[in-house]
Parts: C-alpha cells; sequence; structure tokens
C-alpha cells in the first residue's frame, strides 16, 4: 500500500493476506456465537466478516487509514468448510481528497475460496492521510 492517500491509485488491487478456516477455531466459534449451526455446513457468516475484519486490521497496520468510517453493502456468497484457505483483497473504487491533511478512499473488499469463488465481499469508506 502506498504511504500517503495522494499516492493510493483508483483501481490498484491490495492484498490483505490469507487465513484458513481453523477446524478448532469453527468449533469455538459456533459454540460461543452461533448456537445450532453444523460446523459441517462450514464457517458461519459472522465468523467469514470475523476472518475478513482480522486480515484487514493486519493489513492496515501498514497504511496511511486513521480512520473506518463505514461498512456498508456486505455479501455473503458461501461458507467454506473447514480447513479452506481464504485470501483477502482489497480494491480501490473512488477517492477523495478533504482538506490538505487527509482523503476518504471508498473500497471493495473480498475474501476468495482457493478455487478463487467469491465467498464474502463488502464497501468501506475509510480516512487517510495526505
Amino acid at each position: 500500500m502506498p504511504a500517503s492517500f495522494d499516492d493510493i491509485e483508483i483501481g490498484q488491487v491490495v492484498s490483505l493476506g490469507a487465513c484458513a478456516v481453523d477446524p478448532a477455531a469453527l468449533s469455538a466459534f459456533c459454540g460461543s456465537f452461533t448456537p445450532g449451526w453444523d460446523t459441517e455446513r462450514g464457517a458461519p457468516d459472522a465468523m467469514l466478516y470475523a476472518l475478513w475484519a482480522k486480515l484487514d486490521a493486519v493489513a492496515g497496520t501498514e497504511w496511511p487509514q486513521t480512520k473506518r468510517l463505514g461498512v456498508d453493502a456486505l455479501r455473503w456468497m458461501r461458507n467454506p468448510p473447514a480447513g479452506e484457505l481464504l485470501r483477502g483483497r482489497m480494491t480501490i473504487m473512488a477517492k477523495d481528497p478533504v482538506g490538505e491533511g487527509k482523503g476518504i478512499v471508498i473500497a471493495q473488499h473480498d475474501l476468495l475460496d482457493e478455487a478463487g469463488r467469491l465467498v464474502f465481499s463488502c464497501l468501506t469508506r475509510s480516512v487517510f492521510s495526505r
């Protein structure tokens, strides 16, 4: 990711990294947060959101992002099974400078499975420093 808002390009794709649907974590998550969910159905929607949020948070530590304003248009396409490797990516859709010190970036975030199929996606609006 570029060092400042002004270096970010519309259409730019940034890797968020990868993570697996850990079988033990799936079982623990379902027991705590989705009672009645059969783990044979794969990772529940709430866990997919949590996995994306983790990838986003870790990747974002190296970005000039100062605040997340919103997460919208959440879509869940499938529930990957335990052991599935998920890959995250962010695509810059738009950006708008706001004064001399910051700008707003609108991005689409996707989680893809091992076959490259969409598992989860959302749109974000964030403040980046200039």
